[in-house]
């Protein structure tokens, strides 16, 4: 079963380099948009000073929106970094590789996210 599965996937997810092409230019359009992103970001990290005019309530509320965008800052830090080392990957035979399984992770789960390193039955497996 599992021979039979490989050879299906193996048929379906071969990429062509036009379907290359399009997952490197995918992967360039989400890594603007995610710098650009990140700038915002960065703006809003600034440290937050005591104002008389604030009360205590307004001050720990703008403290917690400050600690929310830390948060989406790493997060999205992150990712960038991960799509930055997918977009260099994807000329190789690395790219598209499960990294546990070793088989070829699907062409539609590339395309929503060209990023990953694991296959959905490996993701589930390994509880990630």
């Amino acid at each position: 079963m599992t021979m039979q599965r490989h050879i299906i996937q193996r048929a379906t997810i071969d990429m062509t380099e036009k379907e290359k092409q399009e997952l490197k230019q995918s992967i360039e359009k989400e890594i603007s948009l995610l710098s650009a992103e990140i700038d915002k970001l960065q703006q809003s990290l600034k440290p937050i000073k005591k104002d008389c005019s604030l009360d205590s309530i307004d001050h720990k509320m703008l403290k917690q929106d400050q600690n929310i965008n830390i948060q989406r800052y790493e997060e999205a830090k992150k990712r960038l970094n991960r799509l930055k080392h997918a977009y260099l990957k994807v000329d190789t035979d690395e790219y598209g590789i499960c990294k546990e399984c070793e088989e070829e992770i699907s062409l539609a789960r590339l395309k929503l996210i060209p990023e990953s390193e694991y296959c959905v039955a490996c993701m589930n497996e390994l509880g990630l």
